[in-house]
C-alpha cells in the first residue's frame, strides 16, 4: 500500500482510508464480523481508520476500539464532532461546552488516550470560529488530540478559519473531509484550489457516491437503494427525481468506459478521486469482506489520461449531477434569507 503525506503535518497515511460508518446498527450489527472486516483492511496495509461519534449512536467507536487493541501505535486514528448525539439541543454543534465533553467520550468509546486526527463534522454559522477552534487547541495542548481538521466546510469558511487560526494564536485545521466522487465533482471549483493554496490534506468521504457507483444500480432499476439511513436521504436516492435519472444514465455510460479500461467500475471510481493532485486519501466504507476486497483492489489501478477524458466528458469538471449531494447548502438560500 502507498503513503502520502497528510498535508504538511510531516505524518504518512495509506492512499485508502477505511472509513467505519457502516460497523454497528447502521450496517453490520455483528462486531465480530466488523472487527475481521478494520483486521484484513490493517493486514492489507490501510494504516489510517476514519470514524465519528454519531456512526450508530457511539458504537462504530466502540468497536474502532475494540479493533484496534495492540495495534493502536500504527494506526493514524480520525473521529468527529457536530451533529446530534440525542434529543438534548446541547449534545451538538461545535461550542466549546459540547467538544469538551464530547472528545472525553470518543476518547473512552475508542479506548485510547489521544486522537490522531479530531475533525468538526459541519460548519456550523451561528457559532463563532473562534470559540470552536479555541477548545480545540486546548484539546491539541492537553495532548488529547494531535491534528485538527473539518468535514464539508464551505471554501469561504476554510480561509476564514485558517484567517481566524493565524490572527487569534490557535491551532489550524490541517484537513478538510469533503464529498467527491466522479458524480459530485463540485469541489473541484475551489474546495480543492484552497485546500492545496493551504497545504491541507484531503480524505473525501463517499468516492462510491453512496453506491451508486458499485455497480448495483441501472436503469432497469424500479427502486433506489432501499437500506434505513438511504430513505432518509430521498432526494439523493428516489428514481422518480430527473436528477437522479441523469445518476443511472451516467452510471450506465461510465460503466461502459471501465469496461473498456478492463476494470471494474468500483475500481474506477476509486482510481479517478486518487488521481486529482489535491487528494490525499479517499475513504471507502465496506459494509462486508466482500466491498472491502473489491475496493482495495482500486490501490493499484491508475487510469490513463484518455480514460480521464471520457469521464470528463460523461460528467464535466466541477459538476454535481445532482446538487443534493454536495453535502452543505448555505442557509443564504433557504426561504427566510431570501425574503425581503
Amino acid at each position: 500500500m502507498e503513503f502520502r503525506p497528510l498535508g504538511r503535518t510531516g505524518v504518512q497515511v495509506s492512499k485508502l482510508c477505511l472509513g467505519t460508518m457502516m460497523f454497528g446498527d447502521w450496517g453490520t450489527k455483528d462486531h465480530d464480523e466488523s472487527i475481521r472486516i478494520i483486521h484484513r483492511a490493517l493486514d492489507a496495509g490501510i494504516n489510517f481508520v476514519d470514524t465519528a461519534d454519531v456512526y450508530s449512536a457511539g458504537e462504530s467507536e466502540v468497536i474502532v476500539g475494540k479493533a484496534l487493541r495492540g495495534r493502536r501505535d500504527d494506526v493514524v486514528l480520525a473521529t468527529k464532532a457536530n451533529m446530534p448525539m440525542d434529543d438534548d439541543p446541547n449534545h451538538r454543534g461545535n461550542s466549546r461546552r459540547w467538544i469538551v465533553r464530547e472528545v472525553e467520550d470518543s476518547l473512552r468509546r475508542l479506548g485510547t488516550d489521544y486522537l490522531d486526527l479530531y475533525q468538526i463534522h459541519r460548519w456550523d454559522p451561528a457559532v463563532d470560529l473562534d470559540e470552536t477552534l479555541g477548545a480545540l487547541t486546548d484539546l491539541v495542548r492537553a495532548g488529547k488530540v494531535r491534528y485538527l481538521g473539518h468535514s464539508t466546510f464551505p471554501p469561504s469558511t476554510i480561509v476564514e478559519a485558517q484567517h481566524v487560526a493565524e490572527k487569534r494564536g490557535r491551532e489550524r485545521f490541517v484537513t478538510e473531509q469533503p464529498p467527491y466522487s466522479i458524480l459530485v465533482r463540485n469541489i473541484e471549483n475551489e474546495v480543492l484550489p484552497v485546500a492545496q493554496r493551504y497545504g491541507m490534506g484531503v480524505i473525501p468521504y463517499s468516492p462510491l457516491a453512496g453506491g451508486w457507483l458499485s455497480g448495483r444500480y441501472s436503469k432497469d432499476a424500479q427502486d433506489g437503494p432501499a437500506s434505513a439511513a438511504r430513505k432518509r436521504l430521498a432526494n439523493r436516492f428516489d428514481l422518480s427525481l430527473p436528477e437522479n435519472q441523469r445518476k443511472l444514465d451516467a452510471v450506465g455510460r461510465l460503466g461502459k468506459v471501465a469496461d473498456d479500461a478492463g476494470i471494474t467500475l468500483i475500481e474506477m471510481a476509486i482510481a479517478f478521486v486518487l488521481r486529482h493532485p489535491a487528494i490525499t486519501a479517499p475513504i471507502i466504507g465496506p459494509r462486508t469482506m466482500e466491498h472491502l476486497e473489491s475496493q482495495l483492489a482500486a490501490a493499484d489501478v491508475v487510469l490513463s489520461d484518455d480514460v480521464l477524458d471520457r469521464i470528463d466528458e460523461i460528467v464535466a469538471p466541477g459538476v454535481t449531477i445532482n446538487p443534493a449531494e454536495n453535502g452543505w447548502v448555505s442557509p443564504s438560500l433557504q426561504p427566510a434569507a431570501r425574503r425581503r
